[in-house]
């Protein structure tokens, strides 16, 4: 699960440098807000899900449910924060990380 999380703030990071290569600082760190509006809220979900299924009880699929809207809704928010409050903002290199970031659990399905 955390590696997972790891790999991701990985991805997004890449997508980050060679947006900053390709288009400058403003689009990389319109990869990097974008890929982390994504990473923070997963890293926050797996540790909810690491907690719940340490208690003696083990966890629901409630848990699951509501950790997944929660985290999802963050995503959403945190992308319009960014929106909002970075003027400089490249629309391509945010999208793209974003995307690259929410796709790469792939990588790690096919790693394992």
């Amino acid at each position: 699960m955390f590696r997972v999380v790891l790999l991701q703030a990985l991805a997004s990071l890449l997508v980050a440098l060679i947006a900053w290569a390709v288009g400058g600082p403003a689009a990389g760190l319109s990869a990097l807000a974008g890929g982390l509006a994504c990473v923070l809220p997963n890293g926050l979900f797996a540790l909810r899900l690491a907690a719940a299924a340490r208690r003696p009880q083990g966890t629901s699929a409630a848990t699951f449910f509501v950790g997944e809207f929660v985290k999802v809704v963050s995503t959403v928010a945190l992308l319009l924060l960014v929106v909002w409050a970075y003027r400089d903002l490249v629309w391509l290199a945010m999208i793209v990380a974003v995307i690259v970031t929410l796709k790469s659990y792939f990588v790690a399905l096919i790693w394992r």
